[in-house]
């Protein structure tokens, strides 16, 4: 299941799937059965478990889902490499002269990477969830004809309540010839001991831009192919502007508008040919990554017997996470459209209290922030201000560049920038773009401000620390209070002043 076989993936495997695994005896009915163990399933577990519930928590492949093992933990671990190698290439703008040409040894990355995954994987183990009281299956799940029981082989699970989180897995598009030359997805690619020399990445989401950022910075000569006429289409087009200039400082080769017609293999590579406003291109490359969207895993469940509703983009819930089936809910990637590891966690919390407790928490009152870690990062909460726009909702636009931010300079940043919307006339944030090499870490000031109801005005207000990144923050407080300084106003405050 995970390659190379080495001692990393062999700790790995030991903890997310033990191959010796023997399932417990069900019992005669648990108030919960959780099918899937990635983010969503495991806080649903553990959360439940903890509150006195009898859980039964099913997977058929491995505990710690996409995160762990092939999403969030092994990215971050090679993008942290490439920005140490992309940092170290520019350290003489700093007056840092560094001897010889920088080399990346990138089966020592690979290699670093398999084992920090490898002792991060305890927290996710068959066994953590055993001794926190939950029964773990490896195996199968699916619901049981009657709808009252999960089956796992030979095992019967009843359940008074059950959630689906499955998740989601690489969606491969129907590109003639992709499937007979072969490609990698996220699921494969960080199995990689030596560096292709010629990378195409089909998809300029954010799993694709993260990869063809860092396999540069590697020494790979990358070719992006996307659809749309910019990366990162579903973030702030100032902010996906900010991106792809970067992506070509760094050497990317970015084919926007480009429709791919076919794949082949040649005897010098395989051969990605595409379309661009009419004219046919080609590019040879030794490997070919797909990051192209997402497919829900909705297979193997039994869900039609069960009257759970799905389609291509997942099972369908309503704003309470329960299906149509009123004992069987969801969470994560499975039925949620911000498919993001911090989303599913608080998915499963809400799943929680819903399913057990006869709560009425919404998903929709959820204020989930989202970062890409390309360099610089770009994080979103919110709306955009297209979005106000549908919506009817009138907004008014502050933005800081980190240009005029003393750190910012300091440290060598001349790109990046906050932006915040509010509601016009008013101060409450409605939503926010950060791009910046830590926009992951600052959008969270936001966010906190936002869920609660702290406006511009009381950021505005609030010390920040001297010289940081994230005073540009603050500083669009100030921005904000002197929109308030009206001519009626200064009249007045002038008034005053004579009168003091």
């Amino acid at each position: 299941m995970m390659t190379p076989n080495d001692e990393h993936n062999q700790t790995l495997l030991s903890h997310v799937h033990p191959v010796d695994w023997q399932n417990p005896q069900p019992a005669a009915r648990y108030d919960l059965v959780v099918i899937g163990a990635g983010t969503a399933g495991l806080v649903t577990a553990a959360g439940a478990a903890g509150l006195g519930a009898k859980v039964a928590l099913v997977e058929k492949h491995l505990m710690g889902g996409d995160c762990l093992n092939v999403g969030c933990v092994p990215s971050k671990a090679l993008i942290a490499a490439a920005r140490a190698a992309a940092s170290a290439r520019s350290s003489s703008a700093l007056g840092v002269h560094l001897p010889g040409e920088i080399q990346v040894d990138f089966a020592a990355v690979m290699t670093r990477m398999r084992r920090l995954r490898a002792s991060i994987s305890p927290h996710d183990s068959a066994q953590r969830f055993t001794e926190l009281g939950v029964d773990v299956f490896l195996g199968q799940g699916a619901f049981t004809d009657d709808g009252n029981a999960v089956q796992v082989d030979d095992l019967r699970l009843p359940f008074r309540k059950a959630v689906i989180c499955t998740g989601a897995r690489a969606a491969v598009p129907p590109i003639p010839g992709l499937a007979e030359t072969g490609h990698l997805t996220n699921e494969t690619i960080f199995n990689l001991t030596e560096l292709p020399p010629r990378l195409g990445i089909i998809g300029g989401g954010p799993i694709g831009c993260e990869m063809a950022q860092s396999f540069a910075a590697f020494g790979s000569r990358v070719s992006l192919f996307d659809t749309s006429s910019r990366l990162l289409s579903r973030d702030d087009e100032d902010a996906s502007n900010v991106v792809m200039r970067a992506f070509q400082n760094d050497g990317v080769d970015l084919n926007l508008n480009a429709t791919v017609e076919r794949v082949e293999q040649t005897s010098r590579g395989k051969v990605i040919t595409a379309k661009i406003a009419g004219e046919t291109i080609s590019r040879e490359v030794d490997a070919i990554l797909v990051a192209a969207g997402r497919a829900p895993n909705v297979e193997g469940l039994n869900l039609d017997a069960v009257g759970v509703g799905y389609d291509r983009s997942g099972v369908q819930v309503n704003d309470f996470l329960r299906t149509a089936n009123r004992r069987i809910f969801a969470a994560g990637d499975i039925c949620f459209p911000a498919k993001f590891t911090h989303a599913a966690d608080f998915l499963a919390r809400i799943v929680i209290q819903n399913s057990l407790f006869f709560g009425r928490s919404r998903a929709s009152k959820l204020i989930i922030p989202w970062s890409t870690y390309t360099t610089p990062e770009v994080a979103h909460v919110g709306l955009l201000p297209q979005q106000a726009h549908a919506r009817g909702v009138a907004i008014q636009t502050f933005t800081q560049e980190f240009q005029n931010v003393d750190r910012a300079i300091l440290d060598g940043i001349d790109t990046g920038f906050v932006k915040v919307h509010v509601k016009s006339g008013t101060d409450r944030i409605l939503g926010a773009t950060v791009v910046a090499p830590n926009a992951g870490d600052l959008i969270s000031e936001i966010t906190l401000a936002m869920k609660n109801r702290i406006g511009l005005k009381g950021i505005g207000s609030t010390i920040h620390p001297y010289p940081t990144h994230a005073e540009a923050i603050r500083k669009l407080g100030d921005q904000y209070n002197r929109t308030r300084l009206t001519p009626l106003t200064r009249k007045i405050l002038g008034l005053i002043m004579k009168l003091s």
